[in-house]
C-alpha cells in the first residue's frame, strides 16, 4: 500500500457527505487535508467521511492517504484471497476481508488481507474490525517496505495480531511471523521458496514459490493440492468449468 500524503493538523471538521455529492467528496477531502494548523480527528470522525473507496489510514489522529496498488500487488492479493476465502468458509473457520477494510488497534490501519477466527467475529463491525485480526497479510512495495516492517510490524505485535505475513513481489521474498507471549514477533518461515504452514489456519499451507509464478496458478488447483485431492480430479472439474488445461 503506497502512501501519497500525510495530513497536517486540521482547523475545522472534515467535509460531510451529502446525497448527490459523492463525486466531489475526494476533491473536498484533498482541499481540507491541505489546510495548515488542523486539529486531530477521532477515529469516529475519520470513519464518518471515509467510504469504501477511500484509500486512507488513521495514524495518531491524522489521515494518511494512499495511492492505488500496482497491478502485480493486486494479482497476488487477489490470488491469496481466492485461496484463503473458500478454505476459511468451507471449514467454517471465520471470515476473510480485503482492503479497503479497516483494522482498529491503537491506529486505524488497512491491511491488504486479514482473517478473523470464528471466536472473534464479534470484533467485526459494519466498516471496520474493532481489535486485532488473527492473521494480517501485507504485500509490500518499495515505498511501503519500511512502514510494513517498521511501524505496522510493531503495532500489529503490540496490538495482539497472532500471525503476520509480509509478501515482497519485487524481491520474490516472503516472511511469516508468529506472536510470542511477550508480544514480539518471531520468524516462523523466511525465504523465496519452500512450504509454510499457518498456525492460525488449521490445515492450511502455502508453497511460497506459487506467489512468483507468471501467471499465478489457478486458485482451484492450489486448493486441490492443499486438500490432497488427485490432480486429475481437479483438472476434470476445471474442464467442466471451461478452464484451459
Amino acid at each position: 500500500m503506497d502512501a501519497a500524503a500525510v495530513a497536517p493538523r486540521r482547523s475545522e471538521s472534515p467535509p460531510a457527505r451529502r446525497p448527490g455529492q459523492t463525486a466531489d467528496l475526494r476533491r473536498q477531502l484533498l482541499e481540507w487535508l491541505a489546510v495548515e494548523e488542523q486539529p486531530r480527528l477521532t477515529y469516529e470522525e475519520f470513519l464518518a467521511w471515509a467510504d469504501e473507496d477511500t484509500l486512507a489510514e488513521w495514524v495518531d489522529g491524522e489521515v494518511v492517504m494512499y495511492s492505488p496498488a500496482s497491478d502485480r500487488h493486486q494479482d497476488i492479493s487477489g490470488f491469496l484471497e481466492s485461496v484463503l476465502r473458500p478454505f476459511v468458509v468451507g471449514r467454517q473457520l471465520g471470515a476473510v476481508r480485503s482492503a479497503p477494510f479497516q483494522m482498529k488497534l491503537e491506529q486505524g490501519r488497512e491491511p491488504d488481507l486479514l482473517f478473523v477466527a470464528t471466536e472473534h467475529l464479534k470484533r467485526l463491525k459494519a466498516t471496520y474490525l474493532d481489535g486485532p485480526a488473527d492473521l494480517v497479510i501485507e504485500i509490500v512495495s518499495p515505498e511501503s517496505l519500511a512502514r510494513d516492517r517498521g511501524e505496522k510490524f510493531l503495532e500489529y505485535a503490540q496490538g495482539g495480531v497472532p500471525e503476520y505475513w509480509l509478501i515482497d513481489p519485487d524481491a520474490q521474498w516472503a516472511e511469516f511471523y508468529h506472536l510470542g507471549q511477550d508480544h514480539r514477533y518471531r520468524p516462523a518461515f523466511v525465504g523465496a521458496e519452500g512450504v509454510y504452514h499457518s498456525r492460525v489456519l488449521p490445515g492450511f499451507w502455502l508453497r511460497v514459490e506459487w506467489l512468483w509464478q507468471e501467471p499465478l496458478p489457478h486458485p482451484l488447483r492450489i486448493l486441490g493440492e492443499i486438500a490432497g485431492l488427485e490432480p486429475a480430479l481437479v483438472e476434470r472439474f476445471l474442464q467442466t468449468l471451461g478452464e484451459p488445461g
